[in-house]
């Protein structure tokens, strides 16, 4: 399961906001890798977190008994780096929301398996939203044995 994912943006406080109302919960402060960084909390089982680091961020091993830190070094601006995030709100609301902020969003189904809305933050970091019937549909699909069976059916004949 996952816990926590990192992501950058160029309005780190809006971005967490938009986060948290999808996810449920919160936006706040979270100052350990930068005082611009924010965390969008949700209260769920599993205390699903999105931090989200001013965009240019890096994370760096530290030297000894250090946590890592954040840095800034203005590369590129768009990442491989994407989550998928389970919403318990409806296509159409996670649509809004894209429409309001101004983010392209749109459906799609990944290999034929599952669907998710692909949301692309601030117009370049990708997030997949789950809504509760695609989150299904990924729990249903996304198994060792489902796995093996797409990867058996793109070999050649």
């Amino acid at each position: 399961m996952l816990f926590h994912v990192s992501i950058s943006a160029a309005d780190p406080k809006n971005v967490a906001d938009v986060m948290a109302e999808l996810i449920g919960g919160l936006a706040l402060p979270f100052p350990p890798v930068s005082d611009a960084s924010w965390i969008a909390l949700s209260d769920d089982a599993y205390r699903t977190a999105i931090e989200v680091y001013p965009l240019g961020t890096t994370l760096r091993e530290a030297d000894g008994d250090a946590d890592a830190f954040g840095s800034w070094e203005g590369r590129d601006r768009y990442t491989p780096t994407h989550a998928a995030v389970g919403t318990e709100l409806d296509m159409a609301a996670v649509l809004g929301i894209a429409r309001r902020e101004g983010w392209p969003a749109k459906y799609r189904k990944r290999g034929g398996m599952f669907g998710v809305i692909e949301l692309w933050v601030e117009g370049r970091q990708m997030l997949e939203i789950l809504t509760p019937d695609m989150q299904a549909e990924y729990r249903a699909t996304t198994t060792i044995d489902g796995w093996r069976s797409l990867l058996a059916s793109m070999q050649p004949a």
